[in-house]
């Protein structure tokens, strides 16, 4: 198939998708090996970064999702306007970092670290889907371990959850002296 006919297809998949549709999909859909799906993704997400285009192509872990590009953020907010900005409190922000560089974590653990019950904003996190409830801890209570989205990702920019800004020492949550987060 020509490489023209395939990025066309796949742009489209991409509109219609509206989510992240995973590589293996994309694969799937046209018959074609991983290596080459890559490489026409990558063509196709270089192509779109360097058009005058209001759209992009993003990777979020192993997927790719068609959006407006960052810098027309003020334009495409007057579409949906007047919509109440929903803003995270300081708390919700701290649990989100928490669970983001502890993942997975309990709700005992984030609390220990925060020193506060954390009900409220984990409630808060979940209902926004930024986090998710990721498993059970095989310990007594089965305590429910939560983790980041895709949503997560997608609302601060990361492809996936490697691309977390690196803590120094300084930085580094501890739950007491002895014993540094990991």
């Amino acid at each position: 198939m020509d490489i023209k006919k395939v990025e066309a297809i796949i742009e489209g998949l991409l509109f219609a998708s509206g989510d992240p549709l995973p590589l293996e999909d994309i694969c799937e859909i046209l018959e074609l090996d991983k290596k080459t799906a890559r490489l026409v993704m990558d063509n196709m997400i270089s192509s779109f970064k360097n058009s005058n285009r209001g759209i992009m192509i993003r990777e979020i872990n192993n997927a790719y999702q068609m959006c407006t590009r960052p810098e027309h953020f003020d334009f495409i907010k007057r579409l949906n306007e007047p919509r109440q900005k929903q803003v995270l409190s300081q708390a919700a922000f701290e649990v989100l970092s928490i669970v983001a560089y502890n993942q997975p974590i309990t709700k005992a653990k984030i609390e220990q670290i925060r020193g506060v019950n954390s009900d409220s904003a984990i409630s808060k996190l979940l209902e926004r889907n930024l986090i998710k409830e990721a498993g059970r801890m095989d310990a007594p209570g089965k305590p429910i371990l939560y983790a980041t989205t895709e949503e997560f990702l997608r609302c601060f920019g990361f492809r996936t959850i490697a691309d977390l800004p690196i803590l120094s020492m300084n930085e580094v949550i501890t739950v007491n002296e002895n014993q540094p987060i990991e």
